[in-house]
């Protein structure tokens, strides 16, 4: 990823906070996804707001890797798992799109509002399909309001090339998502 075409640490406050929550439940929109005992991977986890529920939804056993290129963002992510009580459950790691790297083969992954600031996608999901089990599953969603169809499309063929299947588009608001599965 290139930090120029990152959204600043500073500017996540703007879209991670309590009113989010009406548009964005995280327990909701992955519960046929992760279960108890899962290892979920948080790529460009931000401030962690999916982080935490992920990893209220994988105990007592799993863990989530919240991964962003931003030691801010990481640092909240720590204060809020401990605050949230998950601490224990979630592993923050810097990375960037030329060293995403997973630590141990992951059963979901999330990319939310992301995909769209890395400058070679089909290397990206090639880095993600590379992490994830056999059958693991992707969620990628992006903001309608930044990322149109077409771009979704063009999104959809790089994760096609690098070995993907779609499995499902769900609904999600204020988002353009697909599903994706490693077979």
């Amino acid at each position: 990823m290139d930090h120029n075409h990152v959204c600043p640490w500073w500017l996540a406050y703007t879209f991670d906070n309590p009113i989010r929550t009406f548009f964005h439940k995280p327990e909701k929109m992955f519960s046929g996804y992760v279960k108890a005992g899962d290892v979920v991977a948080d790529i460009g986890c931000g401030m962690g707001y999916f982080s935490i529920s992920l990893a209220h939804m994988v105990k007592p056993d799993g863990k989530v890797y919240a991964i962003d290129i931003q030691t801010q963002m990481l640092n909240k992510v720590k204060k809020r798992a401990i605050k949230a009580g998950v601490s224990e459950h979630i592993i923050t790691q810097l990375s960037s799109q030329s060293n995403l790297v997973f630590k141990e083969p992951v059963d979901f992954a999330l990319a939310f509002w992301m995909i769209h600031e890395t400058r070679d996608k089909t290397k990206f999901f090639k880095k993600i399909f590379k992490g994830l089990k056999n059958q693991g599953l992707l969620l990628v969603t992006e903001p309608k309001f930044h990322v149109s169809q077409q771009a979704l499309g063009d999104e959809i063929k790089s994760a096609e090339n690098a070995g993907f299947k779609v499995k499902d588009k769900p609904k999600i608001s204020l988002s353009r998502s697909v599903l994706l599965e490693k077979i």
